[in-house]
């Protein structure tokens, strides 16, 4: 074998010394330091101002000009590098209508790859994969507005896989969902071959679909451990504001 056959895949993401600053002075991160390995799925938990979607923001170069450093799949995150390094990391919004609005499912899961210039049968191939990952074929000529919540969430999550993404970031995806598309979205993420970063404050649902989980705090990572030993730690999440649902115990639930 060659050397490039050999040679291991950089992680999904790599978050180095990552340190930033809002113009009015608040400094929302300090140092911030993650490696994602390929294929993971991990969850990033933390109470409300801890520095979450800034740090969701800095992957994809939405924000930029802070300290330290962030690569994806081994490509820093830089102005040069801005057109592909979106189409490598997706992020699913809470609120699917903040991606949808086209006329219909099709023309919605087909705009990201028809602006990066696929067209024809090529194009109609990565609409029907991306609709049959999650489930939402039948739907292709509907228009979004007709689906339910949960229809609607899944069709945002397949917007994001058409551009085949190395890491799929998903902002509170069990929000608003009843129980039954809560399950099936579980189900659907847990049969992506793709690298997964979750941002919840779902913590059953952390424990369910992310067997590490990180907890992010004052803009500092306070934790970086198994999901099940974090959410096991009574002082660990009383002192950083995380609290389980009543009566769920994450060290006899089995997922």
């Amino acid at each position: 074998m060659d050397a490039m056959t050999t040679a291991p895949q950089p992680p999904s993401l790599e978050v180095s010394g990552l340190a930033y600053a809002y113009p009015d002075g608040h400094q929302a991160l300090f140092g911030v330091g993650l490696t994602v390995g390929r294929g993971e799925r991990v969850a990033l938990l933390g109470p409300n101002g801890a520095g979450k979607t800034t740090l969701v923001l800095h992957l994809n170069g939405i924000l930029t000009g802070g300290a330290g450093t962030v690569t994806v799949a081994g490509l820093p995150v830089a102005k040069a590098n801005l057109a592909e390094i979106r189409r490598r990391v997706g992020i699913v919004f809470q609120d699917p209508d903040d991606q949808l609005f086209m006329p219909t499912v099709r023309e919605d899961v087909a705009f990201g790859p028809a602006a990066a210039g696929m067209r024809g049968a090529e194009l109609e191939a990565r609409v029907h994969k991306a609709l049959a990952l999650v489930g939402m074929e039948e739907y292709a000529n509907r228009p979004p507005h007709h689906l339910s919540f949960g229809q609607r969430r899944r069709v945002a999550v397949a917007t994001v896989l058409a551009m085949e993404p190395e890491i799929l970031v998903l902002d509170e995806p069990s929000s608003n969902l009843d129980p039954a598309s809560r399950r099936e979205l579980a189900d659907i993420l847990r049969s992506l071959d793709v690298t997964v970063l979750m941002v919840t404050h779902d913590l059953p649902y952390a424990l369910e679909l992310c067997p590490r989980a990180v907890i992010l705090s004052d803009g500092v990572i306070v934790a970086d451990a198994p999901t099940r030993d974090l959410l096991s730690d009574d002082e660990l999440m009383r002192s950083h504001r995380l609290e389980l649902p009543f009566g769920f115990d994450p060290r006899t639930t089995t997922v």
